[in-house]
């Protein structure tokens, strides 16, 4: 009896995965520290001249090594005052995603601009703002054909492939065209007297439904994906505040909502330093059967005057479980605020 060796057996995975997701999104559990990819409207909604963020996700590195799921991003967005209270936010943002021994990678290069108003408020009342948002950019997706091999290049003799033999596939090496991609989103936030703040938006990503197909001849298309999420701050105490928040998105047939809080514990001085610590659960569909907690999110995160550093990790719940030993993915975010010249008296959340 012939048996598959793991490379080979992973990449068949792969390329079983790929064609009943029809490439979905790569995604991070900290959602609230990637604001670029979360929802185009917060472009510009934080307090500074301008904020760069890096996020890096390392998944199923257990039962994938050395070859995990990986994702890499990072935007910068800078913004200015239009009106009176009123900003303008440009950006530009990238993703790479890969995954498995196939190398199944997706690329990802964005402009962006929101433009931030302020509807209401005043002394002693609740401060009113809404964002408008859209992205513009190219994509590419692509798979590294020289670790793959098929039955023509088994060789009985030996029991083991031989990649210099021609794998006589038809599609051998081709990858997706470049794709134009379009995103767009809404956002709405209130804040409060005692500075706590409530939020809620939703985007809508991939409205073009650009073509992604990896095979000539072929016009698989990539689904658009519409986010929700809603969240606040809410003081409990001088120096203690709860941060829920809560994310649900839809893309093609899957379904996914990622509810929790963090815990968050400030000194409340000029230089400000304050931790985090929270959980979340990750809630999706088996595709067309019903929902089932898929990963347990533990985060921490220290914020230091311009400084936000986020690390979580994924406890696998789901049936998953037994073959990873609950040993899910790895996340770390961080983010840099530059100050404005001035004190603005827009004030707006820190996700």
């Amino acid at each position: 009896m012939k048996h598959f060796s793991k490379p080979v057996f992973c990449a068949i995975f792969l390329l079983m995965l790929a064609s009943s997701l029809k490439a979905q999104d790569p995604r991070f559990s900290q959602y609230y520290a990637s604001p670029w990819n979360l929802n185009p409207a917060l472009t510009g909604v934080f307090n500074g001249r301008w904020r760069a963020t890096i996020n890096y996700r390392d998944q199923w590195n257990s039962v994938l090594s050395p070859v995990p799921f990986r994702t890499y991003a990072a935007a910068y967005e800078y913004r200015v005052e239009v009106a009176n209270e009123d900003y303008a936010s440009f950006g530009i943002g990238a993703m790479h995603d890969e995954a498995g021994t196939a190398r199944f990678v997706q690329n990802k290069v964005h402009l962006g601009g929101a433009y931030l108003k302020k509807l209401s408020g005043g002394p002693r009342r609740a401060s009113h703002y809404l964002s408008a948002g859209a992205q513009l950019g190219m994509g590419q997706n692509s798979i590294d054909w020289s670790q793959l091999w098929f039955s023509r290049q088994f060789d009985p003799g030996t029991q083991t492939p031989d990649y210099s033999a021609a794998n006589g596939e038809a599609n051998a090496n081709a990858n997706s065209a470049a794709y134009l991609d379009f995103n767009a989103g809404l956002l709405w936030y209130m804040v409060f007297d005692n500075d706590g703040y409530f939020y809620a938006g939703g985007g809508m990503h991939h409205l073009n439904a650009p073509v992604i197909s990896l095979v000539e001849n072929n016009s698989e298309t990539l689904y658009s994906r519409w986010t929700g999420h809603a969240g606040g701050l809410f003081p409990v105490s001088h120096n203690l505040a709860l941060m829920p928040s809560v994310l649900v998105m839809k893309q093609g047939p899957s379904l996914e909502a990622t509810p929790g809080v963090n815990v968050r514990y400030s000194n409340n001085d000029y230089n400000e330093v304050a931790v985090r610590a929270g959980m979340f659960a990750r809630v999706a569909n088996k595709l067309d059967k019903s929902m089932h907690v898929d990963a347990l999110t533990v985060v921490g995160m220290l914020e230091m005057n311009r400084w936000t550093l986020g690390l979580s990790y994924d406890i696998t719940v789901s049936k998953l479980a037994v073959a990873n030993n609950n040993r899910g993915a790895f996340e770390v975010s961080l983010m840099y605020f530059q100050p404005a010249e001035k004190r603005a008296r827009v004030v707006c959340p820190r996700f």
